[in-house]
């Protein structure tokens, strides 16, 4: 992984990066990872310093690491690193930016600095022990990593939307797609509301159902769909018809309503309930190449559907 990683960095960086890298190459020794690994055993180890971006954490360190993100060194090293003539072992993802921060360390006068070649993708590849304490699993890490990377999200978030719990009303063309995203995004509790079969006509735009399931509760369908993407997701089903008499009852019990239904009736039913339930209804709608979302939050001041449409058309004007 590291490698490619390192090559993917090389291949995008501009000319004026490229000649930043050769110049780091030239300059500062690099110990590869089983080195590094025998070196931080030894009874004097040398620092270790991780230069990555704080997102970056989550996926794992090296234990007893000191953080510096690289841009930050000119103003944080000094106090975080006072002895120049200590050894310190620099890491990064791939050994890129570890190579950049060395050079820099040694532009402030550090004598005794490498970088770690591959980083700590290579270290993982060994299968040398990191360290994580963000609460989640190994498996959790490399499998939402992409989502950790991102500021917006982080481990943090990763963590909420693993807590999360969603209704999904309707299994059809909108509540399929929107199931298996969720699922990926690691929703720890998906609930499908649908009182319909799998039919044949369905399947060329439900894509949770297959051939198979022809005649099959379409929440059963889902359900087995569903944990084949990801076993981390609860799902729980509902064969039964969304009504007025059940509808706050199993509302209650979620974070987020998400509208997939196919008729106004149910669609303004949704709405209503979650009104009352105070729960985010995430509303969509679609005929043939036309479609149309919103979200709807009145709890925190936002409108409902019946303030955009406070009717439903008349039964019959309106193609399903």
């Amino acid at each position: 992984m590291a490698p490619k990683l390192k090559h993917l960095f090389w291949k995008i960086a501009g000319p004026v990066l490229r000649r930043a890298i050769k110049g780091a190459n030239r300059e500062i020794p690099e110990v590869g990872v089983d080195e590094a690994y025998h070196l931080l055993k030894q009874k004097n180890p040398p620092i270790v310093l991780d230069v990555r971006e704080k997102e970056e954490l989550a996926l794992g360190y090296l234990k007893g690491s000191i953080f510096i993100p690289r841009a930050s060194l000119p103003e944080k090293a000094e106090s975080l690193l006072p002895d120049k003539d200590a050894p310190i072992v620099v890491y990064c993802a791939a050994g890129v930016r570890s190579l950049l921060a060395a050079k820099t360390l040694r532009s402030m006068g550090y004598t005794n600095v490498s970088s770690m070649k591959e980083g700590i993708e290579g270290w993982k590849a060994k299968g040398y022990e990191t360290v994580s304490d963000f609460g989640l699993n190994t498996q959790q890490l490399v499998r939402y990593s992409r989502h950790i990377l991102l500021k917006e999200v982080g481990a943090e978030g990763q963590i909420r939307l693993l807590k999360a719990k969603v209704l999904l009303v309707g299994a059809g063309g909108l509540g399929c797609p929107a199931a298996l995203y969720l699922a990926a995004a690691g929703v720890g509790t998906l609930g499908i509301i649908d009182s319909d079969v799998v039919d044949l006509t369905n399947l060329q735009r439900q894509i949770l159902h297959r051939t198979e399931d022809v005649g099959r509760p379409k929440t059963e369908s889902a359900k087995e769909a569903i944990a084949r993407i990801n076993p981390d997701v609860k799902v729980i089903p509902y064969q039964e018809r969304l009504t007025s008499e059940n509808a706050l009852g199993i509302f209650q019990d979620y974070d987020i309503i998400v509208d997939g239904s196919d008729n106004f009736p149910t669609k303004y039913l949704v709405n209503d309930a979650a009104f009352f339930a105070g729960k985010p209804f995430v509303y969509g709608g679609v005929f043939q190449f036309e479609g149309q979302a919103s979200v709807f939050s009145p709890r925190d001041g936002g409108p409902c559907l019946r303030c955009l449409f406070p009717e439903p058309p008349p039964a019959g004007l309106v193609p399903s």
